[in-house]
């Protein structure tokens, strides 16, 4: 084989209560990588990425797994996804590469196998390394990751609704806002709550997984980044959506919903960052199934 080309999606990590564990693959927008052997390691980035992702391999969320992988090849990111929007532009280049290079080279790693390897990805663009974009992003639906394991569950029939605000925020900075410890009521809560999450994609029932979205203390200490959040989120909410959060550590915000309900849901939250002050873009999409071959 001369080279693989894979298709790798937008992600949603955290979905609120899931910090660092839970994790949404997006059908859309995605990144398309492509990989072929080569005589040292070397990567390329078309599209929006462009001369913001750096081209080190040591720098890059690619280049790491690739390193990892113990492999030399060039790697061609067709960048559509947004960088540092929340949306999992890190680690769409980490689970492809990681993809690819299994394929490429027959490795022989299951789709699990191939998540705490794509986390180590990660460690360029958060410091550390972290599966809960990487995750859905190789496996689909609504993954759960702990240590090195991951399972998917596949979700309810719904629409994502994603808001992405012309508001800059920092992976690292987003992570230190985070208190050390968390008050035991707290921690409870979110347990709780993210429990109750995939409760409700086993069950099928979006409403029990819209409530379980909102009330995290992730975003309790993230939200303050977003200007307009809240009323962001109620005017959502007004329009029908199951459920509102923050995707990864913003400035995107997503609301669960049902289909019909998409644009108008779309419209609020859109009509409110602008009450604020704020541009968006915004796009409708719905869960997508991983990395794919095309």
């Amino acid at each position: 084989m001369e080279r693989v080309r894979v298709r790798a999606s937008a992600t949603s990590a955290n979905l609120g209560a899931g910090f660092d564990v839970l994790g949404l693959a997006l059908d859309e927008p995605y990144d398309v990588i492509e990989v072929e052997p080569a005589e040292r390691l070397e990567i390329r980035i078309v599209g929006k990425g462009a001369g913001s992702i750096p081209l080190d391999p040591e720098k890059n969320t690619a280049g790491l797994v690739a390193k990892a992988m113990g492999r030399d090849v060039l790697i061609t990111i067709h960048s559509n996804i947004r960088p540092s929007g929340g949306l999992g532009s890190s680690a769409a280049p980490a689970a492809g590469t990681a993809f690819a290079i299994n394929e490429l080279f027959s490795l022989g790693y299951t789709r699990e196998g191939l998540v705490p390897i794509a986390a180590k990805g990660e460690v360029a663009a958060a410091g550390v390394a972290h599966a809960d974009n990487v995750g859905p992003c190789i496996m689909g639906g609504l993954t759960i990751v702990c240590g090195d394991h991951a399972k998917s569950v596949a979700m309810p029939d719904v629409s994502v609704v994603a808001i992405l605000p012309d508001i800059e925020v920092s992976t690292k900075a987003a992570r230190e806002l985070l208190p050390a410890c968390v008050p035991l009521r707290e921690m409870v809560l979110n347990v709780g709550k993210a429990c109750m999450l995939v409760a409700g994609a086993s069950s099928k029932d979006p409403a029990m997984i819209g409530r379980s979205l909102m009330g995290s203390f992730n975003e309790k200490y993230r939200s303050p980044l977003i200007k307009g959040y809240e009323d962001v989120r109620a005017g959502a909410l007004s329009q029908g959506a199951y459920g509102v959060a923050i995707s990864g550590s913003g400035p995107t915000m997503i609301a669960l919903c049902p289909g019909e309900r998409s644009k108008h849901v779309e419209k609020a939250m859109i009509g409110q960052f602008g009450k604020h002050g704020i541009s968006c873009e915004s796009f409708i999409t719905r869960v997508g199934q991983g990395v794919q071959i095309i």
